[in-house]
């Protein structure tokens, strides 16, 4: 399995500020091997053919150090405070993504919710499910967690682990990774539910990025032949 982080921000996301340069260079530091770039849809806003192009460039000006993928990130909330919605266009604009990242589907205010699986066929990219807690959900719902996860995995929708620990998230762990690694009945639910899992730190300050929470998290999924989404 590749040592993997593909959450990350940069400038475009109003609550990042590094240059693409200053994080790129932190994963080589910290022995990434494969690292995704993905800001905030209302960060990016009209500029998305710009940012695109961006991470083209680094993709290739570090080509020899480290694989760079292009994502982005999508907030599914209906909010005006919220400037570039999801919903203001057309899916077919994230053609060229490697990836997307896709947060909020718990919320009532999440304009796609849990119709993503559904909606997987029109996007021109990978999808994952950002930092949200799948098995919790199931089970608020009602709903048996290892079909719920495989009604994503039938899909091709992956989850992600979110290992952040950094000031801009108050250093606070996500509690359902830290549920998934002392639990063995839900690490079973993962591996017969089929879905494949990502790790991310959600990078927002390079100052605070934590290179050894990714390492021992794609060491720790690979122990327990947890498998890695392919890219």
């Amino acid at each position: 399995m590749p040592i993997m982080d593909i959450h990350s921000h940069t400038y475009y996301s109003r609550c990042g500020r590094d240059q693409f340069e200053q994080i790129i260079e932190a994963a080589i530091d910290g022995g990434v091997e494969l690292f995704g770039i993905s800001d905030h849809n209302y960060g990016v806003g009209d500029r998305i053919e710009e940012y695109r192009a961006k991470q083209a460039e680094m993709r290739e000006k570090y080509k020899d150090r480290i694989r760079v993928l292009s994502g982005f990130e999508i907030c599914t909330l209906k909010d005006p405070a919220l400037v570039g919605y999801t919903y203001d266009y057309p899916l077919s604009r994230l053609e060229g993504f490697d990836y997307v990242l896709v947060e909020n589907i718990h919320d009532e205010r999440s304009v796609w919710g849990l119709d993503l699986p559904e909606m997987r066929k029109d996007f021109p990219c990978r999808v994952g499910i950002a930092h949200t807690d799948l098995i919790g959900l199931a089970r608020q719902l009602g709903e048996d967690p290892t079909a719920f996860l495989r009604r994503f995995a039938e899909k091709d929708i992956f989850w992600e682990m979110n290992v952040s620990y950094d000031s801009i998230h108050n250093y606070r762990e996500h509690a359902y990774v830290l549920r998934l690694k002392e639990s063995e009945e839900e690490q079973e639910m993962v591996r017969r539910s089929g879905i494949r899992l990502s790790v991310g730190f959600d990078g927002h300050r390079v100052e605070d990025y934590r290179p050894d929470r990714v390492r021992d998290m794609c060491a720790w999924l690979e122990e327990k032949n947890l498998p890695l989404v392919e890219f």
